[in-house]
């Protein structure tokens, strides 16, 4: 049960090394909250009761103004309730699904505390480490950042496997504010004595869950242990599985809790429904819901369980004179970039892609996800079909299940606890019954059409007379199956 913000407990800071310095920004917290309206100094003006929302959770002016020019006025809950907390220099266990507003979450309060910081002075260091599963997710951060940031000194990066190093090392060497992340590239920048973590306040792991499915819980203990004990850990996730709960434990420190939807649900502006369509028959389903004037699929992402799957639809697709193109992990970061910016102009009908690459799509106008395949894990449903529906509009999730997919539907509908609808015309959930002669299971003597001497007899515990024929060569007798045999042999 998530409690109110305003009724959640004043933290500990993640600020202060010792009692003394964390009662003196604790104060200094309610010093700005009791003169955001008096202060007026060279735009910083802060105002908790403006015409824009954002400013009643206690963001500067200046944030406040960045996130309106982004189209923004109404924080969505999982902002409303995070960004105090933030504020206050919290741990924070955050779960929402995807689609909620996260990145802003913690991004905003983050340059709010970066902006508010007075110390810091000389070369710059990094401050602020996110750790993002995917290449697509951290650069989706990375420009979140940049659009809050802009106007301000501060500056940030996002490295990410795929590419060159070139760039992220120059500018890594320039200095930085803020550092968004994957974990493989950035352990290999920290080995080549590029990266310091030591100054380090502000740790972000966003989509937790998806990093413990991809292996990257080592490598995140690993780097955590490079940061300093003394920051503040914010770990945001779709899903909170017991491995993610028991990272926290591990890594946060008295925690507040933020959950503003159940971990098994999907976003209310979502329709989703499910046919039944055997395997060999999903493309042609595809095409048909592709040509669907009263769908009206304008623009569809499509996940595939496998990569070798996701080009095998993008092909057929292309075949079928449908513009496709697949991203996956086997894709170059170029590959990646171009597909995906062709998709959002709106050059490409229909992306497909795997679950992993998919994290860090965000497209606001999506208006179909199509699980070609059904997901084996119940909870990537979830962020498969967060992908739709975002910002307040309305999407459909249109899913195939084949008839060894039944159980994965059911742990689905478990999850999620709803039943996807049965769209009026679609196949029952059956199987279909292969085109195979029924096999016997007793002896028992079958009629038959054909003559006498052609029937099957049964004679002393052996068949006689199946494909029986008179002895043309003796008189009246059969031959048995054996000995028809061995003529043919001794013939």
């Amino acid at each position: 049960m998530c409690k109110a913000a305003d009724a959640l407990p004043h933290p500990k800071n993640a600020y202060g090394q010792g009692p003394r310095q964390q009662n003196h920004n604790e104060a200094a917290f309610r010093l700005r909250e009791t003169t955001m309206i008096q202060q007026t100094s060279k735009g910083q003006t802060e105002s908790p009761t403006g015409d824009n929302e954002f400013a009643k959770l206690g963001l500067s002016r200046h944030l406040c103004d960045a996130v309106s020019a982004a189209g923004y006025e109404t924080p969505t809950p999982i902002q409303e309730k995070a960004i105090p907390m933030v504020l206050r220099g919290s741990d924070l266990l955050g779960c929402a699904q995807t689609g909620t507003g996260k990145t802003a979450a913690f991004a905003l309060p983050i340059l709010h505390h970066l902006a508010d910081d007075t110390k810091h002075g000389g070369a710059r260091r990094i401050r602020v480490l996110v750790l993002a599963p995917t290449r697509e997710l951290a650069a989706q951060i990375g420009a979140s950042f940049g659009t809050y940031a802009r106007g301000t000194r501060l500056r940030h990066h996002v490295i990410f496997g795929g590419v060159g190093k070139g760039p992220q090392k120059k500018a890594l060497r320039a200095g930085l504010d803020i550092l968004v992340a994957t974990p493989g590239r950035l352990l290999d920048l920290m080995g080549e004595g590029l990266i310091n973590l030591s100054g380090v306040t502000h740790l972000v792991l966003d989509e937790a869950d998806r990093k413990l499915d991809m292996g990257f819980i080592k490598d995140v203990r690993r780097i955590v242990k490079e940061v300093p004990r003394n920051r503040q850990t914010l770990l945001f996730s779709a899903t909170m599985p017991d491995e993610i709960r028991n990272l926290a434990k591990n890594i946060l420190r008295d925690p507040q809790h933020v959950a503003v939807d159940p971990v098994s649900s999907t976003v209310e502006p979502i329709s989703q429904a499910v046919y039944f369509v055997e395997k060999s028959h999903k493309i042609n389903m595809l095409l048909k819901l592709l040509q669907d004037r009263d769908l009206d699929v304008d623009r569809a992402l499509v996940f595939t369980r496998t990569k070798h799957g996701a080009n095998k639809v993008a092909k057929k697709l292309d075949i079928a004179r449908v513009s496709a193109a697949a991203i996956h992990g086997n894709k170059s970061q170029t590959a990646r970039e171009r597909a995906l910016a062709g998709f959002k102009r709106g050059d490409l009908r229909v992306l497909v892609a795997t679950d992993i690459a998919a994290r860090g799509i965000d497209i606001k106008e999506l208006s179909h996800v199509i699980n070609f395949d059904l997901p084996n894990e119940p909870e990537s449903y979830v962020h498969r079909v967060g992908r739709t529906g975002r910002a307040g509009l309305t999407g459909a999730a249109i899913s195939f299940c084949a008839f060894d997919e039944r159980s994965y539907l059911r742990d689905i509908e478990k999850l999620i606890k709803r039943t996807l609808d049965r769209p009026a015309g679609s196949p029952p959930d059956v199987r279909p019954e292969p085109d195979r002669p029924a096999v016997r299971t007793s002896f028992t003597p079958r009629a038959d059409s054909r003559s006498g001497s052609q029937q099957r007899t049964r004679s002393g515990g052996r068949y006689t007379g199946n494909n029986t024929r008179s002895n043309n060569r003796g008189g009246a007798g059969t031959e048995t199956r054996s000995q028809n045999s061995r003529r043919r042999r001794r013939r």
